[in-house]
Protein backbone atom coordinates (compact mmCIF):
# COMPACT_ATOMS: atom_id res chain seq x y z
CA UNK A 1 0.00 0.00 0.00
CA UNK A 2 1.47 3.51 -0.94
CA UNK A 3 0.92 7.12 0.24
CA UNK A 4 -0.96 7.46 -3.05
CA UNK A 5 -3.97 4.50 -2.40
CA UNK A 6 -4.57 5.33 1.08
CA UNK A 7 -7.39 6.89 2.23
CA UNK A 8 -7.85 10.89 3.13
CA UNK A 9 -8.56 9.82 7.08
CA UNK A 10 -5.58 7.47 7.06
CA UNK A 11 -3.31 10.05 5.86
CA UNK A 12 -4.51 12.36 8.40
CA UNK A 13 -3.90 9.60 11.29
CA UNK A 14 -0.70 9.09 10.03
CA UNK A 15 0.63 12.71 9.96
CA UNK A 16 1.32 12.76 13.46
CA UNK A 17 3.25 9.50 13.54
CA UNK A 18 5.49 11.11 10.30
CA UNK A 19 5.71 14.34 12.11
CA UNK A 20 6.96 12.80 15.36
CA UNK A 21 9.91 10.26 13.74
CA UNK A 22 11.26 13.48 11.90
CA UNK A 23 11.39 15.29 15.08
CA UNK A 24 12.82 12.32 16.55
CA UNK A 25 15.61 11.78 13.55
CA UNK A 26 15.96 15.53 14.21
CA UNK A 27 16.71 15.70 17.63
CA UNK A 28 18.05 11.88 18.73
CA UNK A 29 21.53 11.81 16.50
CA UNK A 30 24.01 9.54 17.34
CA UNK A 31 25.90 12.38 19.01
CA UNK A 32 23.01 12.65 21.87
CA UNK A 33 22.40 8.82 21.84
CA UNK A 34 26.08 8.01 22.54
CA UNK A 35 25.40 10.67 25.06
CA UNK A 36 23.28 9.53 27.07
CA UNK A 37 24.62 5.48 26.28
CA UNK A 38 27.79 6.55 27.72
CA UNK A 39 25.95 8.07 30.66
CA UNK A 40 23.81 4.96 31.52
CA UNK A 41 26.18 2.33 31.02
CA UNK A 42 28.72 4.44 33.25
CA UNK A 43 26.10 4.69 35.75
CA UNK A 44 25.38 0.89 36.18
CA UNK A 45 28.84 -0.15 36.58
CA UNK A 46 30.06 2.88 38.52
CA UNK A 47 27.14 2.28 41.51
CA UNK A 48 28.29 -1.85 41.13
CA UNK A 49 31.73 -0.44 42.22
CA UNK A 50 30.36 1.30 44.79
CA UNK A 51 28.64 -1.40 46.24
CA UNK A 52 32.31 -3.69 47.00
CA UNK A 53 34.03 -0.54 48.50
CA UNK A 54 33.77 1.91 51.82
CA UNK A 55 35.18 5.32 51.64
CA UNK A 56 37.49 5.73 48.35
CA UNK A 57 38.55 2.32 47.47
CA UNK A 58 38.86 0.18 50.19
CA UNK A 59 37.39 -3.09 49.17
CA UNK A 60 35.17 -4.40 51.82
CA UNK A 61 35.16 -7.88 53.48
CA UNK A 62 32.01 -8.71 51.72
CA UNK A 63 33.34 -8.28 48.44
CA UNK A 64 36.07 -11.00 49.14
CA UNK A 65 33.37 -12.86 50.29
CA UNK A 66 31.13 -12.81 47.34
CA UNK A 67 34.33 -13.07 45.01
CA UNK A 68 35.15 -16.41 47.33
CA UNK A 69 31.77 -17.81 47.59
CA UNK A 70 29.54 -16.71 44.63
CA UNK A 71 31.17 -15.08 41.75
CA UNK A 72 33.07 -18.01 40.34
CA UNK A 73 35.86 -15.78 37.82
CA UNK A 74 38.01 -18.07 35.87
CA UNK A 75 41.52 -18.04 36.08
CA UNK A 76 42.25 -15.35 38.74
CA UNK A 77 41.73 -15.79 42.24
CA UNK A 78 38.95 -14.39 44.74
CA UNK A 79 40.89 -11.43 45.63
CA UNK A 80 42.59 -10.84 42.49
CA UNK A 81 38.99 -10.83 40.58
CA UNK A 82 37.56 -8.45 43.75
CA UNK A 83 40.26 -5.52 42.93
CA UNK A 84 40.26 -6.36 38.82
CA UNK A 85 36.40 -5.86 38.89
CA UNK A 86 36.21 -2.88 41.53
CA UNK A 87 38.69 -0.80 40.15
CA UNK A 88 37.76 -2.20 36.81
CA UNK A 89 34.47 -0.47 37.40
CA UNK A 90 35.23 2.63 39.00
CA UNK A 91 37.94 3.48 36.13
CA UNK A 92 35.86 2.29 32.87
CA UNK A 93 32.94 4.37 34.26
CA UNK A 94 35.15 7.62 34.72
CA UNK A 95 36.61 6.96 31.28
CA UNK A 96 32.92 6.56 29.96
CA UNK A 97 31.72 9.69 31.42
CA UNK A 98 34.26 11.63 30.33
CA UNK A 99 33.92 10.11 27.02
CA UNK A 100 38.17 9.30 26.64
CA UNK A 101 38.85 5.78 25.22
CA UNK A 102 35.41 5.08 25.04
CA UNK A 103 35.32 2.51 22.63
CA UNK A 104 38.14 0.23 24.79
CA UNK A 105 35.92 1.18 27.87
CA UNK A 106 32.74 -0.17 26.22
CA UNK A 107 34.76 -3.29 25.12
CA UNK A 108 36.17 -3.87 28.78
CA UNK A 109 32.55 -3.95 30.26
CA UNK A 110 31.36 -5.94 27.37
CA UNK A 111 33.95 -8.32 28.60
CA UNK A 112 33.11 -8.01 31.96
CA UNK A 113 29.48 -8.93 31.08
CA UNK A 114 30.19 -12.02 29.45
CA UNK A 115 32.26 -13.33 32.40
CA UNK A 116 29.63 -12.15 34.68
CA UNK A 117 26.74 -14.02 32.31
CA UNK A 118 28.94 -16.92 31.63
CA UNK A 119 30.49 -17.83 35.05
CA UNK A 120 28.57 -16.01 37.71
CA UNK A 121 25.01 -15.17 36.87
CA UNK A 122 23.73 -17.03 33.50
CA UNK A 123 19.88 -16.59 34.14
CA UNK A 124 20.37 -13.07 34.01
CA UNK A 125 20.91 -13.10 30.36
CA UNK A 126 18.00 -10.53 29.68
CA UNK A 127 19.74 -8.14 31.61
CA UNK A 128 23.51 -8.31 30.47
CA UNK A 129 21.85 -8.47 26.80
CA UNK A 130 20.35 -5.40 27.55
CA UNK A 131 24.13 -3.95 28.25
CA UNK A 132 25.84 -5.85 25.80
CA UNK A 133 23.53 -4.11 23.34
CA UNK A 134 24.68 -0.11 24.93
CA UNK A 135 27.75 -1.59 24.86
CA UNK A 136 28.34 -2.79 21.44
CA UNK A 137 26.35 0.40 20.31
CA UNK A 138 29.36 2.79 21.90
CA UNK A 139 31.75 0.47 20.16
CA UNK A 140 30.54 1.10 16.99
CA UNK A 141 29.81 4.72 17.20
CA UNK A 142 32.69 5.92 19.99
CA UNK A 143 32.18 8.54 22.12
CA UNK A 144 30.13 11.13 19.44
CA UNK A 145 30.80 14.75 19.15
CA UNK A 146 30.39 15.40 23.09
CA UNK A 147 33.42 13.18 24.15
CA UNK A 148 37.31 13.93 24.72
CA UNK A 149 36.91 11.33 22.02
CA UNK A 150 36.26 13.91 19.60
CA UNK A 151 37.88 16.86 21.00
CA UNK A 152 41.17 14.85 20.90
CA UNK A 153 40.56 13.30 17.58
CA UNK A 154 40.49 9.83 18.96
CA UNK A 155 38.74 7.00 16.85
Amino acid sequence: MTADTLSPKTLSLRAPFELFAETARKVLTDDVLTLVTRFGVAAIFFQSGRTKVDGILHITDGTYSLFESEYHVPLLPPDVAAHAATYSEHLFSILLVLGLFTRLSALAFLGMTAVIEIFVYPDAWPTHLSWAGLLLFLIARGGGKFSLDHLLRLP
